[in-house]
Formats: structure tokens, C-alpha cells, sequence
């Protein structure tokens, strides 16, 4: 009797570990995802809010970045990547993109973007975490600046984020339509400002939850 109670509370004590255990959403991009200029308003934070205490959102974002490996600063020899990879989260949360349609970047090496992103989605595939993996449209570019353009975004990068997500078996979050028609959160053109970050925590919430 004695053995069966001890397994019992055992087997409780496991459970109740197991009730604590909060799922781990890795949060993977460039400025946007970063937060430029929002201190302690970024989508990641916002997104922690709405999705609650059974949730532990991480930012791996780093200002910059692109997907290209050959890019000006590729995503891929960053820290953060190594330490998300480490981290094992439960989902997986990849906007990146914006800063490939810079001319620099994109009109020597397109070519490379969807091989490249597919080798990416397979880094997380790998990881015995097994987690599900989001792929983000770009937001919207509102007015070019810092050599980011509109017509590369929409006519170019999103359309191969759509063929890499079909052929990864994984899914995408339309953050481009989330944000259209929303140019007076972007006073630079390009990043969200807290209004604009809200509102992508709002479109990634309803994908993931």
C-alpha cells in the first residue's frame, strides 16, 4: 500500500512539473523583430502579454540582419542564432527578409534565397525540440529608405517565402497584410513603432495560439 502511495505522489509530483513547463517561442529577425527605438515595447514583449504566464517569449533579434548568407550581415554567424538553437523552444518565429532587398544584398545573390532559407528552416528542423516553425511576410516598406525596397519585398521576397514554406511543409504569418494601410506607424517607412509592434503581436497571437 505503502509503494502504491509513493508512486502516486510520485507520479503527481511529475505531472505537476510537467503543468509548469511553459512553452518556448523563439523569436528570430532583424530590427523589427529587435525593437528599433522601442525600448521596451518590441512585438516580442507585446506578444508575451497576449499569449500569458504559459508562455516564455524570447527576442533573438539583431538590427540588420538578413537571411542571405552572403548579405552584408548575415543572420547565420550571429550569437543569438547559436543561442535560440541552444534554447530548444517548443516554436519558432522567423521574419527576416527586409534587409535582402537592399540592391547590395539581393540583385547579386537572389539567387541564393530560397536555398539559403530552406537551409535555415532545416537548422531548426533539427533541433530535438522538435518545434513548429512559422515563416513572417515581411511587413509592408512604406517609403524606401536605408536602401530597403517596396517592389523587392512584395514582387520578390514574399512570393519565395510562399514557395519555401510549401516545399518545408511549415507555416507563414501574412504580417504584410497585418500591417497595410497602417504607413502612420512607420515614421521611417520601414520600422513599426509601438502602435505598429502591437499590431504584429496581435497578427503572430492568432497564428501560434
Amino acid at each position: 500500500m505503502k509503494k502504491i502511495l509513493l508512486l502516486l505522489l510520485l507520479a503527481a509530483g511529475m505531472l505537476s512539473v510537467h503543468a509548469q513547463q511553459k512553452i518556448k517561442v523563439a523569436c528570430i529577425g532583424n530590427s523589427i523583430t529587435a525593437g528599433r527605438g522601442l525600448g521596451d515595447s518590441t512585438y516580442p514583449k507585446h506578444l508575451q502579454r497576449l499569449l500569458g504566464e504559459g508562455y516564455e517569449v524570447r527576442n533573438y533579434g539583431i538590427g540588420a540582419r538578413t537571411l542571405l548568407k552572403k548579405g552584408d550581415h548575415p543572420y547565420w554567424i550571429e550569437k543569438p542564432f547559436e543561442e535560440a538553437k541552444a534554447w530548444q523552444p517548443d516554436i519558432v518565429i522567423i521574419k527576416l527578409g527586409t534587409n535582402d532587398s537592399k540592391p547590395h544584398n539581393w540583385d547579386a545573390n537572389k539567387a541564393d534565397f530560397i536555398p539559403d532559407y530552406r537551409a535555415f528552416v532545416g537548422e531548426w528542423k533539427q533541433l530535438a525540440s522538435r518545434p513548429k516553425i512559422y515563416l513572417c511576410y515581411p511587413v509592408p516598406v512604406f517609403r524606401d529608405n536605408f536602401g530597403i525596397r517596396e517592389a523587392v519585398v512584395k514582387g520578390e521576397i514574399i512570393p519565395a517565402i510562399k514557395k519555401i514554406a510549401k516545399a518545408e511543409k511549415v507555416k507563414t504569418i501574412d504580417l504584410y497584410k497585418a500591417l497595410t494601410g497602417h504607413g502612420e506607424y512607420f515614421a521611417d517607412g520601414v520600422h513599426p513603432d509601438k502602435q505598429g509592434a502591437v499590431l504584429l503581436a496581435e497578427a503572430v497571437k492568432k497564428k501560434i495560439k
